[in-house]
């Protein structure tokens, strides 16, 4: 029984050397999702555009790293 609480306990170390393990980078995600939700759904013209503005804010990372990549190979 011991082991498995140490085993819970060492997995959700937010602060640990290895980083985020238990939930730490989701706010990150979750602040960048919002952030990225208003900012498609203030430029759509449309109620559709809104739509494809909620689903590209779900994928927003993927639009970071393109662009990082793409400025890299500059």
């Amino acid at each position: 029984m011991e082991k498995e609480e140490n085993f819970s306990k060492n997995n959700c170390d937010c602060g640990s050397k290895g980083g985020s393990k238990c939930g730490c980078a989701s706010g990150f995600y979750g602040l960048g999702l919002l952030g990225a939700a208003i900012y498609f759904l203030k430029n759509a013209d449309t109620f559709w555009m809104g739509v494809l503005g909620l689903l590209k804010a779900l994928v927003w990372p993927v639009f970071l790293v393109y662009k990082l990549f793409a400025y890299l190979a500059m």
